[in-house]
């Protein structure tokens, strides 16, 4: 099994109580499940900018010229972004263009791809699956209202009026893998929402929403966040995971204590394996229990096991129980990792 190493670890002691907490960062294997044969994909982008059919008036026909091509860029940044977060060792990407797979997503997702489609997408552009941008659209709400406020003249304050505009922008993407292999056609579908909102003011409704902050930029940033996002569904990733250790015992515990608060892990891990041959049943199996959790630390899961079923089968360490069925479970999703 491969050695995965933590980035830190933090002891959280609390004065009364015979157990304190470790913290450690673990990777954990990525969200979607990727098939170990699935080395290269093919990228499409099927989205085509939706048709506005509603009447405008005149401050959102202003937003709609500033907006030209906006929702085309923003799924342009979306895939940019994607490739960009995907590109490594793991994975090889084939950007793919065909028009003919194009919809108008208007916010949902289209039809799938046919079977046939999918297999013959892999077999032309020599990819094992497909990732597709369904669907890319912007949705935009425009707010203006009026609100007192004093003016600074040569004469002194006066009270006058502002219009406040606020730009709410919504981008919703949609993405789908295709893998002509699997028992389903689709391996991975999800929607994702992004949002930002603006705000400005001016002299009159028309300065108002010419002041705030550029429509196509927002859209293309928060493109590229949906790219990212999405992206890293397909990646490990970090997150921080708690165990309860033994701070309390006898005098040596205490020391590994001091040791373990002070970063000296080495010093620690010598102090629990000794005690882990104490005469005293409690304080080996706090000992045993305690050099488990050193082992995961470092990355070594088997040890860590065996260990943590040492203390709960020689010492009943009935914490221990719980955690060999937490290592089971990471001892699996290191499996994972491997593929």
């Amino acid at each position: 099994m491969r050695t995965i190493y933590l980035l830190f670890a933090l002891v959280v002691i609390s004065s009364c109580s015979k157990k304190g907490i470790i913290t450690m960062n673990v990777l954990e294997p990525s969200v979607v499940r990727v098939h170990p044969s699935i080395k290269r994909f093919g990228v499409i982008n099927r989205t085509l900018p939706a048709q506005k059919t509603k009447p405008l008036d005149d401050l959102e026909k202003l937003l709609t010229l500033e907006g030209i091509n906006m929702d085309k860029e923003g799924a342009e940044a979306s895939i940019t972004a994607l490739q960009n977060e995907l590109a490594g060792d793991r994975f090889n990407l084939v950007f793919i263009e065909k028009n003919d797979l194009k919809t108008l997503g208007a916010g949902v997702f289209p039809n799938s791809l046919p079977l046939q489609t999918v297999s013959q997408l892999c077999q032309t552009y020599q990819v094992d699956a497909i990732l597709s941008l369904e669907f890319f659209d912007t949705d935009t709400k425009l707010a203006v209202n009026v609100a007192n406020t004093t003016i600074s003249t040569p004469l002194g304050n006066v009270p006058g009026i502002v219009h406040n505009a606020t730009l709410n922008t919504l981008v919703k993407t949609g993405w789908r893998i295709y893998d002509p292999m699997g028992s389903l056609v689709i391996m991975d579908e999800c929607h994702l929402d992004r949002s930002f909102v603006s705000h400005s003011q001016g002299v009159n409704p028309m300065e108002a929403v010419k002041a705030l902050v550029n429509r196509k930029e927002v859209v293309t940033r928060l493109g590229r966040e949906s790219g990212t996002i999405y992206a890293n569904r397909l990646l490990p990733y970090w997150t921080r995971v708690s165990r309860d250790y033994y701070i309390r015992g006898n005098n040596a515990l205490k020391i590994a204590t001091r040791k373990a608060r002070a970063g000296n892990w080495d010093g620690a891990a010598e102090i629990w394996k000794n005690e882990s041959s104490n005469s005293d049943p409690k304080i080996a199996g706090r000992a045993a229990y305690n050099y488990a959790i050193i082992h995961e630390i470092n990355g070594d899961l088997d040890s860590a096991m065996k260990w943590a079923q040492k203390a709960y089968e020689d010492y009943n360490v009935k914490l221990a129980l719980k955690y060999t069925r937490i290592l089971r479970s990471r001892m699996a999703r290191a499996q994972a990792l491997e593929q």
